[in-house]
């Protein structure tokens, strides 16, 4: 942890944890929190209070928050909880009695409560505030990503009811923000060097159902509170767009052709979870995977170069080897790019805990590597036959040894592949240039960056990537 808000005030410890929307949570915290004069501390004994944001979504992520919350009570003993897992109250204290204040998932106002009632702020009338979501030249507050990229979290929440999934208990149900807001936020981010914008929501396609796509004004023109015209907006900036987590509705088809004109990046990040109709039936999810599969196939005839990630279970209450082999077979047939995949985890409070017919760990351990094998050999043929091609590459990082580790335009940081380019002068991060693909393996490519000087000693050379400078396990 080292200082990110330099003041005179007194300092917040902060510890991230999660997925890229409990990021969000943790730079519009921080950013009130620069606006009231608090500074981050560089380690736990130069904090005054330590801010814990958690994820409940998991059994195992719910072990890593209550680890995070222990060694922050141990290390510096005054500790305010917040994030997916403040919602089990009772669960930290049992363990964990002497938490300072416990707050729910984007809770903001209540966490700026408790951190005044521990450490109040320092008078400053010189001080000018910077309140949350302010929109200024240098961007939206306090950003925890690397300058050329950022989340833009569109929505709060989720009106599905998936029976293996306690999000909506923790977050609640789906609340869009309007349309104008968020695009002006895209707009400043643009101005600010920013080169890619990642769209995360619990239900991007569903973006805008809850104000019944409402209208707002943006650059003199009313816009939809709508996926389509959302993604028409962004596509409007120059710069790159990529979507997560959405859902296969008829809808997204309009926003396929807005790919194939390079409006926004031909990536969709879509949680299909599982393939048979009994086991989606049980997941409370949508079963008719033959249409899906029409879908997918008509959204490449529109944009050949669409990757398509998703994350899957294995090992869900009353799955059959007969339902694993048909999603091995689905996976076949979707040839999808991108893959995540875990085993089923019983987490408490989710109505999948009270199915029958629970799966044995060691079938779903089995499973999983089975599934992972079939995933790892698509994604090897699809890089290998990206040898050859020219790619435009977003660098993120350049390394000691001078090689620049950056991206395609069907890769999202932290989660997919890289491309390797080695040898050459005159890249730095946040660039974006075209590359030769020269060779793949299962996830990642190398490749020679056009236009530039090849070098004939590789200078050594300081990493200039922005990490996180919180306590965080991001």
């Amino acid at each position: 942890m080292s200082d990110l808000l330099k003041s005179s005030g007194p300092s917040v410890g902060f510890v991230s944890l999660g997925c890229p929307k409990a990021l969000v949570d943790s730079e519009r915290i921080l950013t009130r929190l620069k606006g009231e004069g608090y500074a981050t501390a560089a380690n736990y004994a130069g904090a005054d209070v330590v801010v814990v944001n958690t994820c409940g979504f998991l059994d195992s992520a719910k072990e890593e928050s209550l680890n995070a919350i222990g060694e922050a009570l141990a290390e510096n003993g005054k500790v305010i909880v917040t994030g997916c897992m403040g919602g089990e109250a009772d669960l930290i204290r049992a363990r964990f009695p002497n938490v300072a204040a416990i707050t729910g998932a984007h809770q903001y106002d209540a966490v700026m409560d408790a951190v005044h009632s521990i450490v109040p702020p320092r008078p400053d009338p010189f001080r000018p505030l910077v309140p949350e979501n302010e929109l200024s030249s240098e961007g939206v507050g306090v950003r925890l990503t690397p300058k050329h990229y950022a989340y833009l979290k569109i929505s709060e929440g989720c009106d599905h009811r998936c029976s293996f999934c306690i999000i909506p208990t923790l977050r609640g149900d789906l609340a869009s923000r309007p349309v104008a807001e968020v695009l002006r936020e895209a707009e400043v981010l643009a101005r600010s060097g920013v080169q890619e914008l990642l769209v995360v929501s619990q239900d991007t396609s569903a973006y805008g159902l809850d104000l019944r796509y409402a209208q707002s004004e943006w650059r003199g023109q009313n816009w939809a509170a709508s996926f389509e015209d959302l993604a028409r907006g962004l596509g409007e900036l120059g710069i790159w767009v990529r979507m997560h987590y959405v859902y296969p509705y008829p809808h997204v088809n309009a926003v396929i052709p807005l790919m194939a004109e390079g409006k926004i990046l031909p990536y969709l990040d879509i949680p299909f979870q599982h393939a048979s109709p009994k086991i989606l039936k049980a997941m409370k999810r949508p079963g008719n995977q033959d249409k899906t599969l029409q879908r997918i196939e008509s959204w490449r005839e529109v944009c050949p170069d669409i990757t398509l990630r998703s994350t899957f279970v294995v090992g869900f209450p009353g799955e059959t080897e007969a339902d694993f082999n048909l999603l091995l077979d689905w996976m076949e047939a979707a040839q999808i790019d991108r893959v995540g995949a875990f085993a089923y985890e019983n987490v408490e409070g989710a109505p999948a805990r009270d199915l029958p017919d629970h799966v044995p760990d060691e079938v779903k351990q089995d499973r999983l590597a089975r599934f992972m094998a079939v995933a790892s050999r698509i994604s090897a043929a699809k890089l290998q036959a990206k040898v050859g091609r020219i790619e435009e590459v977003l660098v993120d990082d350049i390394r000691n040894d001078g090689t620049a580790i950056a991206r395609t335009r069907g890769d999202a940081p932290e989660i997919d592949g890289h491309i390797f380019l080695k040898g050459f002068t005159g890249l730095k991060a946040g660039d974006r240039v075209k590359a030769k693909v020269t060779r793949a393996d299962a996830y990642d490519l190398w490749g020679e960056p056009e236009g530039l000087i090849k070098l004939n000693r590789v200078p050594g050379a300081v990493s200039k990537a922005r990490r996180h400078t919180l306590i965080s396990r991001v």
